[in-house]
């Protein structure tokens, strides 16, 4: 008899996986997963590949897949097409946050469930947007290039730097991470805090960031609910972009709403990469209007190597802060998101079906909002 199947699609660690036992999200790790599957009568088959479409391991597997699991940091792309070819497949997991790399509607028409592990990785992202705000105000990748080209070159660096206190900081999206940016900001004493969202943050929430900074800051820091997003950017010095990837955000920060931030602003983006256009972006860097782009995330994942990403250069001599989509994915997050699929497998497994609400995506061929009422995923 034939073993019902699990695809599981990971990056390659190599000789780091070997090394760091950690590195969960391998391939050669396998989630820390490969036992309790195989313990529950079904055939693990992990791969690397899975582009392009249709000729990859990725598709020689799916049709015979019940459950495929990937990452948000190396996604299977689950198109119509993939998903029409797998007769089998009953539900499909996003080790991480975000699951936009699979065709939601086909999924409903085909009754396949969609699940993450929501909040796996709130903490490190909103860290990484603090590092890497820094990182592009205090102009930091320039000066280290040139300490370790063996220069010296102090006015080249200090040119463009800055600091982060009495600046304008803006978040689009204010879920959980973006709220965790506003609670990081508070010790830098900005001179106003700008959040643009489809609801107002909760007076506890606002008092929590008001109480933190008058313990850092001694002051109440201006919090502002921006229902204008041109408006936001225009004023902000400082705009990261913690929302999630959907129809209305696709190509958000386009050259248009690019052309109204205010000159020599930064643009962070650890949320998706196809929520700003990619030319676009380039353009207004390598023009200056940009003075720096702090980008974790990348459309497709992974990046071509003739991305604009890779190459622009600012006109000014800033610098940018580019990273392969590591935000939501330091070891910490590996193991809470292990953690989590193995949450949803048992309950897969167990037929017992008893997910946390806030990991269901889809589920019965419909969106979970439906079906568990309505929450916050950002």
């Amino acid at each position: 008899m034939t073993k019902p199947k699990v695809l599981l699609v990971l990056y390659e660690g190599g000789e780091h996986a070997k090394q760091q036992p950690k590195l969960l999200g391998t391939i050669e790790n396998e989630l820390g997963l490969r036992k309790f599957i195989e313990d529950h009568g079904y055939e693990l088959v992990s791969t690397t590949d899975k582009d392009p479409e249709p000729v990859s391991t990725v598709d020689n597997e799916l049709p015979d897949a019940e459950i495929v699991i990937s990452t948000p940091f190396y996604p299977v792309y689950l198109t119509r097409s993939r998903i029409e070819k797998a007769p089998n497949l009953k539900i499909a997991i996003t080790a991480g946050v975000g699951s936009d790399h699979v065709d939601l509607n086909a999924a409903n028409d085909h009754k396949v469930s969609v699940l993450e592990v929501t909040g796996s990785n709130v903490v490190s992202v909103a860290e990484h947007v603090i590092m890497t705000i820094l990182c592009l105000i205090r102009n930091f990748v320039p000066a280290h290039e040139r300490a370790i080209n063996g220069e010296w070159d102090i006015a080249g660096c200090a040119k463009d730097e800055y600091d982060l206190e009495d600046k304008v900081v803006a978040t689009v999206g204010a879920g959980r991470i973006g709220y965790r940016v506003l609670e990081r900001m508070i010790a830098f004493n900005p001179k106003k805090l700008l959040y643009y969202d489809y609801q107002e943050l909760p007076e506890a929430a606002i008092k929590k960031l008001n109480d933190a900074s008058k313990l850092f800051n001694g002051v109440d820091t201006i919090i502002e609910r921006v229902e204008s997003l041109e408006d936001m950017v225009a004023q902000s010095d400082v705009v990261t972009i913690n929302c999630p990837l959907h129809e209305k955000s696709r190509g958000l920060f386009n050259k248009d709403l690019i052309s109204k931030m205010k000159k020599g602003s930064y643009l962070v983006n650890t949320a998706r990469g196809a929520i700003c256009v990619e030319e676009d972006v380039a353009e207004a860097v390598n023009s200056g209007h940009l003075a720096g782009y702090g980008g974790d995330v990348w459309y497709p994942q992974p990046a071509p190597a003739k991305h604009p990403w890779r190459s622009m250069h600012n006109a000014n001599g800033g610098g940018n802060a580019m990273t392969p989509h590591v935000s939501g994915t330091s070891l910490d997050a590996q193991a809470r998101y292990a953690a989590g699929v193995k949450h949803i497998l048992t309950e897969y497994f167990n037929k017992t079906h008893n997910y946390r609400p806030q990991d269901v995506i889809c589920i019965d061929g419909d969106y979970a909002t439906k079906a568990y009422g309505q929450r916050d995923k950002k």
